[in-house]
């Protein structure tokens, strides 16, 4: 499945973006999920939490890819 987000801003906090978009139910889900590499960020695993998103990162994980706008 693909989703589009759109920032407001500058960036977003990866932990923030999945409780954003529905894939986390809270900051220690996403956690989690960032923490075992479950959370790729333009094709890379990554592990850290804060990790700032911008516009024109892809960030996959489980079967969802969000397009960052």
């Amino acid at each position: 499945m693909v989703k589009e987000l759109k920032l407001d801003g500058e960036f977003i906090k990866l932990d923030q973006l999945l409780k954003f978009v529905d894939v986390a139910g809270s900051g220690g889900h996403a956690k989690i999920l960032i923490l075992n590499g479950e959370v790729k960020v333009n094709g890379e695993v990554v592990t850290q939490r804060g990790k700032k998103i911008r516009t024109g990162d892809i960030v996959e994980v489980e079967d969802l890819q969000v397009k960052v706008l």
